[in-house]
């Protein structure tokens, strides 16, 4: 048996004190002699023995009383395995889970106003000169400072919900990360613990870190969240008809029924409409507007659901562009079918050089390039694409039937496509065009039974590698290519095994040929995603600014305002935003007064789902790692840290003890008196 505070013993001296009183009163008895027994009217007789067993079991319950009190306060312990060493002092980590699922309510109120409560009850249970660390999910830098008891309590009290998002793994690590040195190293995590907060995968902590969860009981509510949204389209022209899509997702264990949804952009109303939502699943809708101007478009999609409300508005943002531009480099003997297709529509702004004069330093002004039938393919052209393909770009290869074979396969191979294998002299049709691409999508509105596809009667058969990731969109028969996508890194290539020239087939004047080539500009689009999530996507990937040796970068939001961490790499511009933003919104991107983009932040959904881990499912993730579970509800806080990190601690049962032993002296003195006799004896006869 240890104890805690061991000085109090020296209070044990005060069980000499009713040890003297019992000295000094011990009753002796004396002879008394009577001269005639006749005047005698009553004797009282007394037992000489018992009245000394008396004042013993006094003497006894009294010592026993005051030894236990003095023993309560030294507060005695059984050890156990986890006892730590007092004198090197406590390092206390708590985690309080501020997420969006802590403002749900339960009988004690919000479960983060409880979590702060318990966690008050934790520091509370250790001494004065121990060290605290508050963490929480903003994971802040500040967290990283070790406090005392009353800086923490201090510091809970500010804390509030918060849309950043973390799992187990990552607190326990994050906690690990401020013990040092011999302290004794206690951790705790306190949280709802939803089942996207544990995970699925093991979790693993040191074996030095004493681990206590305290689990609060959070209710299973019914939430139904506005999960994606996507346009048809990925361009989008001013004053046109457009599309969107809504996905949302019913978190709940019923259906669903006449979700409202809202469309508004730049705070304007474009669409409603209303959707039902089977219960643990996901429900598709289309959403039609019109009415758009140039510039950056804020949109917000929302719906009505309680009581959960931060996952029912989803922001996105994208650009109305006045043009696409598109770069077309010709070989001599080209036609101009290219410069008629595109100049054709106004949205497009085609530029046209010869081979003999590229300039490669404009190739990332140009979301598509359309090599047509250029014979002079150098390697440094080669490497030119390679760069473009890396950063995103797309092409379109139409080859000259008259360029060399070898010239032209070693220009595939260094753009990592197959190389030419044979030139084919002789007419062949396409037999197979593939409808389920989304570049044919919307193309037919009706399919022709006996579809009069392009004809080639010169083309090039190429060598395909097994490796290679091809999607074919129309094929010769048996299957050779005729023309397929190939993607590289993040572009894409469009390779023709045949040419625009007349000599070449009829590709250029057949139907397909517009729908084709628009299809494939439109998808080549440069766009930026619709919408990043907070404490999620810490990257915004700009095309490439240019900055001068003062010049910088500004994301500025509603009352906000930073310089983020910039980096030029790959022909790209990267803005690392790490935690500034923590509230969803919009949030434009400016160089001087010049507005380069407008990106929206959303919350995480991955706080939508309201399902918790149950005790049995936290202790497998954990296998045999030792970890202390404390149910809220259940058990007091204070006595279970006490029993764990001191052991079986026995005050209590002295105190009760000592009162034991105090009512027992009331008892003996009030009730125990020894055995009287009452003699009686006559007068005598006169």
């Amino acid at each position: 048996m240890n104890f805690l505070y061991p000085g109090f013993l020296f209070a044990l001296l005060a069980v000499l004190i009713p040890v003297i009183i019992h000295l000094f009163n011990f009753r002796k008895f004396k002879k008394v002699y009577f001269s005639n027994v006749a005047f005698l009217k009553e004797v009282q007789e007394q037992n000489s023995s018992k009245e000394k067993l008396k004042n013993l079991l006094i003497l006894a319950a009294r010592v026993l009383a005051i030894t236990f009190l003095v023993l309560a306060f030294s507060r005695p312990f059984i050890s156990s395995n986890t006892t730590s060493n007092k004198a090197s002092g406590n390092i206390v980590s708590i985690y309080l889970d501020n997420s969006y699922s802590m403002d749900a309510v339960n009988k004690e109120g919000s479960l983060l106003d409880e979590a702060k409560r318990r966690a008050k009850e934790i520091v509370k249970s250790y001494q004065i000169n121990d060290r605290f660390q508050l963490l929480t999910n903003d994971f802040e830098g500040q967290h990283q400072r070790l406090l005392n008891a009353e800086e923490f309590l201090q510091a809970v009290d500010e804390v509030k919900i918060s849309a950043a998002n973390k799992n187990l793994q990552q607190v326990i690590n994050r906690q690990q990360g401020i013990f040092t040195g011999g302290s004794n190293r206690f951790a705790y995590v306190i949280s709802d613990f939803q089942q996207n907060f544990v995970g699925k995968e093991p979790v693993k902590k040191e074996e030095q870190t004493q681990l206590a969860l305290v689990k609060l009981s959070g209710n299973e509510l019914p939430n139904i969240s506005v999960d994606s949204v996507w346009f048809l389209s990925p361009v989008h022209q001013a004053n046109t008809s457009e599309k969107i899509i809504v996905r949302l997702k019913n978190f709940g264990n019923d259906d669903a029924q006449n979700v409202p949804l809202k469309l508004s952009i730049n705070n304007q109303q474009k669409a409603v409409g209303s959707i039902n939502v089977k219960a643990g699943e996901t429900a598709i809708d289309t959403l039609s507007y019109s009415g758009l101007g140039l510039g950056w478009q804020r949109g917000i999609l929302s719906i009505k659901d309680f009581p959960l409300t931060f996952d029912d508005q989803l922001n996105f943002s994208f650009n109305v562009n006045a043009n696409q531009q598109v770069l077309s480099i010709n070989g001599v003997k080209t036609d101009k079918y290219i410069e008629a297709l595109f100049n054709a529509d106004s949205y497009f702004k085609l530029s046209s050089v010869s081979e003999n004069n590229i300039n490669y330093a404009s190739f990332a002004n140009y979301s598509l390039i359309v090599l047509n039938g250029i014979s002079q393919l150098s390697s440094g052209l080669a490497q030119e694409l390679k760069n473009y393909l890396n950063n995103g770009g797309s092409v379109v290869i139409f080859p000259s039937t008259e360029t060399d074979k070898t010239t032209y396969s070693a220009f595939l191979t260094a753009l990592k496509l197959p190389a030419a294998e044979n030139l084919v002299t002789e007419p062949s049709r396409v037999a197979q065009i593939e409808l389920k691409h989304p570049l044919f999508k919307d193309v037919f509105e009706v399919l022709p039974k006996n579809m009069d596809l392009p004809l080639a009667s010169r083309y090039f058969t190429y060598a395909e590698r097994s490796t290679t990731s091809k999607e074919n969109l129309l094929q010769f028969p048996a299957g050779k290519l005729y023309l397929a996508r190939y993607p590289i890194n993040s572009g894409q290539v469009f390779l023709a095994a045949t040419g625009l020239d007349e000599q070449d087939g009829n590709l250029a004047k057949h139907p397909l040929f517009v729908p084709l080539m628009y299809k494939i500009a439109f998808e080549s689009a440069k766009d930026q995603p619709l919408f990043y999530t907070i404490a999620k996507d810490n990257v915004i990937e700009l095309p490439a600014v240019k900055l001068g040796a003062n010049q910088s970068l500004k994301l500025i939001g509603d009352g906000f305002e930073v310089i983020p961490d910039v980096n030029h790499q790959n022909g790209k511009t990267l803005l690392y935003v790490a935690d500034q933003i923590q509230k969803a919104g919009f949030y434009t991107i400016k160089n001087g007064d010049t507005t380069l983009a407008v990106v929206a932040y959303n919350d995480n959904r991955a706080e939508s789902e309201m399902k918790y881990d149950s005790q049995a499912a936290l202790e497998e993730r954990f296998g045999n790692q030792k970890v202390h579970f404390i149910d809220a509800q259940k058990e007091n806080i204070s006595s279970a840290i006490a029993e764990e990190n001191n052991g079986t601690e026995l005050w209590k049962l002295c105190l009760i003890l000592s009162l034991v032993f105090i009512a027992a002296e009331i008892l003996l003195v009030r009730f125990y008196h020894t055995q009287n006799k009452n003699t009686k004896t006559h007068e005598p006869l006169n």
